[in-house]
């Protein structure tokens, strides 16, 4: 079975990040035998284990310190290599989110940055969600932002943005 970074991912936010939210955030713990055989254990291989741990150092350097929400800024204008990994659909996403003020202009870059280190090819919308949903759960200040994100993945009929 081929397994992607973004399954290791996803396996280790619906097992750990959301009973241990610091789990994400503290490296050490991230690095510990104890996770890795756990993945392991799971099906993962350790090349997947350790591309998925790098993605989230990654995401825990990159956290920016809570600042207010810019809504309203220059439009993003995407280039190559990313308009090869998201597609109209994917961008369309973001733009709405950053419009509704869920995402402002410095996560965007985060959320496209770790999309980009992503080893799938294309990402699709759902994918792209959850990495949306993995950057506000790492980001201070965002709990609103990553409920109603939450909300809008897991519930049959999503809830409108005000």
């Amino acid at each position: 079975m081929k397994e992607s970074i973004l399954d290791v991912l996803l396996y280790l936010f619906e097992h750990y990040f959301t009973d241990n939210a610091d789990l994400v955030r503290d490296s050490e713990s991230l690095h510990g035998t104890a996770l890795f055989d756990e993945l392991g254990r799971a099906g993962f291989s350790p090349a997947e284990i350790n591309k998925a741990i790098e993605w989230l150092d990654a995401l825990a350097r990159q956290r920016p310190a809570a600042s207010p929400a810019r809504v309203g800024g220059p439009t993003r204008v995407y280039f190559g290599p990313e308009l090869d990994k998201l597609d109209v659909e994917c961008r369309g996403f973001l733009l709405f989110l950053e419009q509704h003020g869920v995402l402002d202009a410095d996560q965007r870059e985060l959320v496209l940055d770790r999309a980009m280190a992503l080893d799938h090819e294309p990402l699709d919308l759902d994918d792209l969600k959850w990495v949306v949903l993995m950057v506000l759960f790492n980001q201070p200040g965002s709990e609103a932002a990553y409920a109603w994100m939450e909300t809008q993945m897991f519930e049959d009929e999503p809830e409108p943005v005000h």
